[in-house]
């Protein structure tokens, strides 16, 4: 059995999390408030559940994490990327935004897609969530092409740690270009992982990796802490990190902190 949460009921401790049926089901109830919803994420627990079902709050062991100075480019990919950067910097036709559709992009991942039904984003968790960017936790990454939204990525953003929630695309390749542009901007602000929740062919093709629970908690809870992002601004997709954040990352000695060094391992 799992707890029901009133709207004052603290999260129980995940490890006391399911380990069958369903595996990393944690809590069900409570609200999706934005005070509630942070709590949740400070703690490495997200939302999930169907069109009538009660709130159902989940921790999963193993984690899927994409390490951002993993994320995989494709050569096909990479072709493109360099010609919409091309078009950013010229002003042409494809151009690249953050946090300019919020809403926008949520309503287009939550909507029906080609192979099967619309996802599980509810009005509930749009307004919850539309409440965290009002807040300046949460973020969108967006594609537009001739002036129309066209692909785009959202996730929720605390100190130095982002979670993903959820893509969309109506172009070839909309959902990865805007994801491409995320990456690098939070590669280059000393962002080390980004959630992913669960596993997915799609994610592990992006260069996504499980560890276990108890790695990415240590790893939030020392991330969350770190001074907030600000200037949310699309930058080159190939732009590595600037040495000064390369060096924040790291000891005075050039040696890389243990949070880094765990980052990195629990991927390799």
């Amino acid at each position: 059995m799992i707890p029901w949460l009133e709207t004052n009921t603290p999260f129980p401790d995940v490890a006391t999390a399911l380990t069958i049926d369903a595996p990393g089901l944690l809590a069900a109830g409570a609200d999706l408030s934005p005070q509630r919803l942070l709590a949740a994420y400070q703690r490495g627990i997200f939302p999930w559940f169907s069109e009538g079902q009660p709130i159902l709050w989940w921790s999963t062991d193993p984690r899927m994490v994409l390490a951002t100075a993993g994320f995989h480019i494709s050569d096909s990919l990479r072709k493109t990327l360099r010609k919409v950067e091309k078009s950013r910097l010229e002003g042409g036709r494809w151009q690249v935004r953050f946090d300019s559709a919020f809403e926008d992009v949520m309503r287009a991942c939550a909507a029906p897609r080609k192979d099967g039904p619309g996802t599980w984003i509810s009005k509930d968790i749009i307004a919850g969530y539309t409440g965290l960017f009002e807040m300046g936790y949460a973020h969108s990454a967006e594609l537009w092409v001739d002036g129309e939204l066209a692909g785009g990525a959202y996730g929720v953003c605390i100190g130095r740690m982002f979670y993903g929630e959820s893509m969309f695309a109506r172009v070839s390749d909309g959902s990865k270009i805007a994801l491409a542009y995320l990456v690098a901007f939070l590669r280059a602000h000393g962002v080390a992982l980004i959630d992913c929740q669960q596993e997915t062919s799609h994610l592990a093709s992006l260069g996504a990796s499980p560890i276990s629970r108890e790695r990415f908690l240590e790893h939030v809870k020392s991330a969350i802490r770190q001074t907030p992002i600000t200037g949310w601004q699309p930058l080159d997709p190939f732009t590595p990190a600037p040495l000064a954040d390369q060096r924040a990352g790291q000891g005075g000695d050039g040696a890389e902190t243990a949070d880094t060094a765990r980052a990195k391992d629990s991927l390799e």
